[in-house]
């Protein structure tokens, strides 16, 4: 459903900053710059464009903009470390759409906002698509939203080096299970060591949430991502034969244990990739965005592309 309201991110370039179309330039900005905080939860989304940032000046630029990153722990989506708490933005593979999602939503922590920066355009395709999450939660039909209102309950199967899905090494970033429970122990959830070397964990988490600043509630969960009707026919089908539903890689049902029926996921996806507007990649572009006010994605590709990522 497609409510007609416009939003679009807010463009900024070197002629609107009055500085040089440089990385230079843009710290230059971004040194002087007041109120871009206020900036940023008023428009929810900034792209700095024509500043010419590379992979290697693109670090300065996250220092000024995230100076507290987190590193992507007990991140589901694979991606690798390419600096200090930076990352590739994913490395699904390209022919597939990433649905909408704010980061993290499932965790007990998420960030608060995050900075995307292109470094590679050699492509057809690849933009990244945003969402206002207050109108995706608006879109949602009335019986969706009270079904979730209780929350949502996910569970993760993490094999311990060999298996479907991402390993607890990688997902938490450390071979210590010592620091994994000490980290699990802050974040409200349960978990279970299993006998193969793998770990099982369960989180209870809400549906919506209300942003801190602005107090607005916006959709705020990946019941659809973690849903195995969104997996496609074939592949749902596929690891139905070989998995019970609660050894698959990712899990999720409504907060009482109930499964969530197939059609309201389907609606969640697609009513936020209908209300979303694409961010067309240009080489050196910088997106700037509030995570919980905005939603993001990512569109299918041919070519090369690289996106990173740093979230604070």
């Amino acid at each position: 459903m497609d409510t007609g309201q416009k939003w679009m991110p807010t463009e900024i370039t070197p002629g609107d900053a009055g500085v040089s179309p440089t990385p230079d330039g843009l710290l230059a900005h971004l040194a002087t710059a007041e109120g871009l905080d206020d900036l940023l939860v008023e428009r929810k989304a900034l792209v700095f464009r024509g500043f010419g940032v590379t992979e290697g000046t693109v670090t300065a630029i996250m220092d000024r903009l995230l100076p507290d990153r987190l590193a992507y722990v007990h991140g589901n989506s694979p991606r690798t470390k390419v600096g200090a708490n930076v990352y590739t933005s994913t490395e699904y593979p390209p022919e597939f759409t990433i649905s909408m999602h704010n980061e993290l939503s499932y965790a007990n922590r998420w960030p608060s906002r995050l900075v995307f920066c292109c470094v590679l355009a050699d492509m057809t395709g690849g933009a990244t698509p945003l969402v206002d999450a207050r109108l995706w939660l608006e879109s949602l039909d009335d019986e969706v939203r009270e079904a979730f209102a209780g929350g949502v309950r996910y569970t993760q199967n993490l094999h311990g080096g060999f298996g479907l899905g991402k390993s607890w090494q990688d997902t938490f970033e450390t071979d210590d299970r010592g620091a994994v429970d000490e980290f699990l122990a802050g974040t409200e959830a349960t978990w279970r060591w299993q006998d193969d070397g793998g770990l099982r964990v369960s989180q209870l988490r809400p549906a919506t949430t209300r942003h801190p600043v602005t107090g607005v509630e916006v959709w705020f969960n990946q019941a659809d991502q973690w849903h195995s009707a969104t997996l496609g026919d074939e592949t749902a089908r596929a690891m139905a034969e070989v998995l019970r539903a609660e050894e698959m890689p990712q899990s999720v049902t409504y907060a009482d244990g109930s499964p969530i029926p197939a059609e309201h996921v389907l609606q969640v996806r697609d009513r936020g990739l209908d209300n979303a507007v694409d961010v067309d990649w240009r080489l050196g572009d910088l997106l700037l965005i509030d995570n919980v006010l905005v939603g993001h994605g990512r569109r299918p590709f041919d070519g090369a592309r690289r996106v990173l990522v740093g979230m604070s």
